[in-house]
């Protein structure tokens, strides 16, 4: 299906639903929340390191340090917006048992100690914030990532050695090749009301982020992966920056693409966003996203301060020009 750049008009903003984790899906929503009529925000839950992995262990919750980034992204540019971001994101840092908590994760969790339900108690934190969105799990247990990594050293035979790494952290971070990732437990619950907001969605967003911790993970749970291939929305996938050191080093961009095949090849996906200063190959990659149904958009997106990341009002009209019929509102 060809999905072509829309002029601008006045129909109100489409439902987008953004997957994702980290600093990947927070880009995507600080954009997506100037156009999108309805946003809503899924976020892996997996993460096992610093305030969340400790919060984890010690109240068997799940992780909320995604679901706070994700909650501080959909805050408003006015004071009021300013002002709950910077709370969700402080960092107590004087030492004993709250050190390196983030005041945003004991937020999280309290409100789900107090109330007994994940998006009972996500819900009320996005309406204390006036967040520009909703923010759920994308499944209602913690979950471990495994990957299958392949040493960067081969053996005088040639062979490569394969070994196990469990946790977000260390797939993140692995030196190595990441072959292949999988989730414990290997059928976890989805959260209902994700499967719902797929289910309406006029957009689906997938990306930036840590490919194989933050993305494919939506892709191994089995509803949710049902509910991306069968929902009538349209499929978006917007590429990173660069190689990310560790599970993703060396990757080009049509690689990206080539993974999220493999996980589900009967995922059809639209349009595909690249940068235009990261795309080394724009002949190949457009192939390879032709080859899965998609329309390659080649433009600026990247923050113009030599970093590795997005510019949110790049990537907000790439995003208003592609999913959002041209509409973009003001920063507020």
């Amino acid at each position: 299906m060809t999905v072509h750049l829309a002029e601008p008009g006045v129909l109100a903003g489409p439902k987008v639903v953004a997957l994702g984790g980290g600093h990947g899906l927070a880009a995507s929503l600080s954009a997506l929340r100037r156009m999108a009529g309805r946003l809503t925000a899924v976020v892996t839950v997996a993460d096992d390191g610093g305030s969340s992995g400790r919060l984890r262990r010690e109240l068997g919750v799940l992780p909320p340090g995604d679901l706070r980034m994700a909650l501080a992204a959909l805050c408003g540019d006015d004071e009021w917006g300013r002002t709950w971001a910077r709370v969700l994101q402080h960092r107590f840092d004087s030492g004993g048992e709250l050190h390196n908590h983030a005041s945003g994760n004991l937020l999280i969790v309290a409100l789900w100690d107090l109330l007994g339900g994940h998006v009972e108690g996500l819900d009320w934190v996005a309406r204390l914030l006036g967040a520009q969105g909703r923010v759920l799990p994308m499944a209602l247990v913690p979950m471990n990532i495994e990957a299958l990594v392949g040493s960067s050293r081969r053996s005088p035979a040639g062979a490569r050695e394969i070994r196990t790494v469990s946790g977000q952290h260390a797939v993140a971070t692995v030196d190595g090749d990441v072959v292949a990732v999988s989730l414990s437990p290997p059928d976890p619950p989805a959260c209902p009301e994700v499967i719902d907001a797929i289910g309406e969605a006029d957009w689906v967003v997938m990306g930036p982020g840590s490919w194989f911790s933050s993305v494919i993970p939506h892709l191994l749970v089995p509803q949710l992966r049902e509910a991306l291939v069968t929902t009538s929305a349209l499929r978006a996938v917007t590429l990173n920056l660069s190689p990310e050191g560790g599970e993703t080093t060396n990757f080009t961009p049509e690689m990206h693409l080539e993974v999220l095949g493999a996980y589900a090849p009967e995922l059809r996906i639209d349009v595909v966003i690249a940068d235009s200063g990261s795309v080394p190959d724009e002949p190949l990659l457009r192939r390879v996203a032709n080859e899965m149904g998609a329309e390659l958009v080649v433009t600026d997106v990247a923050a113009r301060d030599g970093s590795a990341r997005h510019d949110s009002q790049l990537l907000g009209w790439a995003f208003a020009r592609t999913l959002g019929r041209g509409r973009i509102g003001p920063w507020r």
